[in-house]
């Protein structure tokens, strides 16, 4: 099968190619052809979009899919698909699902269920076993059946030295280690930034210092131990600073960011719509300055959707009552380019493959054709119809965007959103 894209701008700022208009031929999956003008193949599908640009490959490094046991949120197949034609060429999987993905069997699962789609998918193994935060889980067993990293989604490792343990094991292996930020005891049933927007609505708070004192635990913990860390979706000033300091020692961290933490405030949640009910929760102005200031330094690794499709029935209640998460595949590269410039967006989209150990997606001839489609300049408003998720709860519905996907080339799969 050829595949003929036409006059495309490539994006690859840490790469060839870049800023030129270019025609890409894809034979059987593999780039053939990269020049100014590749005459049309007779057996070739031609692809000439408006304002077609590519680049390589985008990764998410935090995505839930539901299946198995909560097929009704999202299955495998769906929200592959999902991810494919919003860009995504790789997603890294949590282990949120039931049960928990915590034995050589499930990752084997999601290997096995995940295989044949435009989007290769990467199992996050929990940490614990059940996630529960008791005991490890079969870490080792995990890595050998294809898990690129251990972490329980949004639950923190409460025993320090359970996480103590977990990166001095690791690091016998080379494990990576997701520790997600925040001091239960302090955020105790909080579902709001705690500040001055929460106590006017009513809302209990969940102070900064919650994840920053998990943050500055974790970074003394594996300053002792050394091992691998990645702390995921940080949400305040004060755990970027603790991060760059962290760095000039020279500690093996890692952190990213959630889009929606970089975009919205605190502010939207004066309407009281759930979709805005996020972890770690919207922040104030100065702290989404101060995220995004630690992105442009290189404090902050890489951007998330932290896509977690939530059923109606778990989102249509009182505020108190929901489930904390929004959807984001769809909409995380064009609320990106609501903040950030198009190379930015592009390098910190592309960004995550190596920390987790998946093969870097290369725009050259030769190799695996691994390529994102994209339009970055038409602005429009995101509404139900641009939704391809079985769940609906996505934190930017109404909201303008800049940056149309057509979707993506990969494991020689067209995948266009329709």
């Amino acid at each position: 099968m050829k595949i003929l894209l036409k006059s495309a701008r490539v994006i690859n700022p840490q790469g060839e190619y870049h800023k030129q208009s270019l025609d890409i031929l894809v034979s059987d999956g593999i780039i053939s052809g990269i020049s100014e003008n590749i005459p049309a193949p007779s057996d070739a599908e031609v692809i000439s979009l408006p304002n077609l640009h590519v680049s390589p490959g985008w990764t998410d490094t935090s995505v839930s899919l539901g299946e198995p046991g909560y097929e009704d949120r999202e299955t495998i197949a769906n929200g592959l698909l999902t991810a494919a034609r919003s860009g995504f060429t790789a997603v890294l999987v949590n282990p949120n699902t039931f049960p928990v993905v915590d034995t050589h069997a499930d990752v084997a699962f999601l290997k096995s269920r995940g295989a044949g789609y435009g989007t290769a998918i990467y199992p996050i193994g929990a940490l614990t076993a059940g996630s529960e935060g008791t005991d490890l889980a079969e870490l080792y067993d995990m890595k050998n059946a294809g898990a690129v990293a251990f972490g329980d989604y949004q639950k923190s490792v409460n025993n320090p030295n359970l996480l103590k343990i977990a990166l001095l094991y690791t690091a016998s292996f080379g494990g990576l280690v997701c520790s997600f930020p925040q001091e239960n005891r302090i955020a105790g049933k909080g579902v709001a930034s705690e500040g001055a927007v929460s106590t006017r609505l009513g809302l209990k708070g969940i102070p900064a210092l919650a994840e920053e004192l998990h943050v500055a635990r974790d970074l003394f913990i594996l300053e002792y131990t050394g091992g691998k860390l990645h702390i995921p979706t940080i949400s305040t000033a004060r755990s970027v600073t603790l991060i760059r300091e962290a760095r000039t020692k020279g500690l093996d961290v890692s952190c990213s960011v959630a889009v929606s933490n970089l975009v919205l405030t605190e502010e939207t949640l004066e309407a009281f719509d759930t979709n805005y009910k996020l972890l770690p929760p919207l922040r104030g102005k100065e702290d989404v300055t101060a995220l995004l200031k630690g992105l442009k330094e290189g404090v902050i690794d890489f951007v998330t959707s932290d896509h977690n499709p939530i059923d109606v029935e778990h989102k249509k209640v009182e505020f108190d009552r929901a489930m904390f998460g929004s959807i984001g595949l769809e909409s995380a590269f064009g609320a990106l380019q609501t903040v950030l410039d198009t190379e930015k967006t592009i390098a910190l989209l592309t960004s995550g493959r190596r920390r987790f150990g998946i093969p870097e997606a290369e725009l050259l001839p030769g190799k695996k054709a691994d390529l994102s489609l994209f339009d970055p300049d038409t602005g429009y408003t995101f509404e139900n119809s641009h939704i391809l998720s079985r769940s609906k709860n996505s934190a930017f519905l109404g909201r303008r965007l800049k940056g149309r996907v057509y979707g993506s080339l990969a494991s020689g799969i067209l995948s266009l959103a329709q």
